[in-house]
């Protein structure tokens, strides 16, 4: 039986993860694999893109890593000709690639907001505006960005830069899907909500000094569902994004949080 992605080629973003454990860019990079995607997985650790690529070739798939920063454009255009060479076509992109830095609004450094605004949002200007050619000559395409449930409601913590970047992915991705609905081109948006991934560990273990297990159980208690969600709860959503399941659905925002922005806790 044919996977919902065969035959198809996906360009994942952040497609590796920090440390051990899943991110949502590793997750989704090994399901749409299985799925019969062919995977170009970005990353800017080259371990960490190749540690994705080996875990999809051990499981029969097909990917190729990429090592580049898609907050500079000439490592994007670099990223798609190779795409191109190798594959000749791009009908996937998953916009996977996200950081954080917390700080009250008046600590907040120039060069701080200026990463973020880079990585979380830039980036997805400069990969959308590279593959949308492509898809658009294709008659077809699907774009799958993440954003966050911080862009829906405060998230306790100030994430000035981290839930404005957010914030933005919502207009532009509608922009995007009503400039190419006529086009056969995609473009959709999933929030996710409260996660337990190495990235967020890594990112917000100073604001926990009881160490993990007491983020863990405080994070856990503010999901309506009782527990965070994790990396595979992100990558499902995407795959259903990217393939023909989602053939009717563009400029959709697609939240993942257990319930917890429809919530009044």
């Amino acid at each position: 039986m044919a996977g919902k992605l065969e035959g198809r080629v996906a360009i994942v973003t952040g497609a590796g993860s920090i440390g051990e454990g899943w991110g949502n860019g590793k997750a989704a990079s090994v399901l749409f694999a299985r799925e019969g995607a062919t995977v170009v997985a970005l990353d800017i650790n080259p371990t960490a893109a190749e540690e994705t690529c080996r875990l999809i070739r051990e499981e029969g798939g097909s990917a190729m890593p990429f090592v580049g920063d898609v907050a500079r454009d000439a490592d994007v255009k670099a990223l798609v000709e190779a795409t191109l060479r190798a594959h000749g076509r791009i009908d996937i992109l998953h916009n996977n690639v996200g950081i954080n830095r917390t700080a009250a609004t008046t600590q907040l450094s120039e060069a701080d907001w200026d990463l973020v605004m880079a990585v979380n949002l830039k980036s997805m200007f400069l990969t959308c505006r590279a593959v949308l050619p492509i898809m658009e000559k294709q008659g077809r395409g699907a774009i799958v960005n993440v954003s966050s449930v911080a862009a829906l409601r405060y998230a306790r913590i100030p994430y000035l830069a981290y839930s404005t970047s957010k914030g933005a992915i919502l207009p532009f991705t509608r922009t995007i899907a009503l400039e190419y609905a006529k086009r056969g081109v995609r473009a959709n948006v999933i929030l996710p909500g409260l996660m337990d991934t190495p990235m967020v560990w890594a990112s917000m273990k100073d604001e926990y000094p009881g160490g993990r297990e007491a983020m863990v159980r405080e994070r856990n208690a503010q999901v309506p569902m009782g527990r965070m969600g994790d990396a595979w709860d992100v990558a499902r959503a995407a795959l259903f994004l990217a393939s023909d399941d989602a053939r009717f659905i563009t400029g959709a925002e697609l939240v993942v949080d257990g319930g917890m922005s429809c919530s009044t806790g």
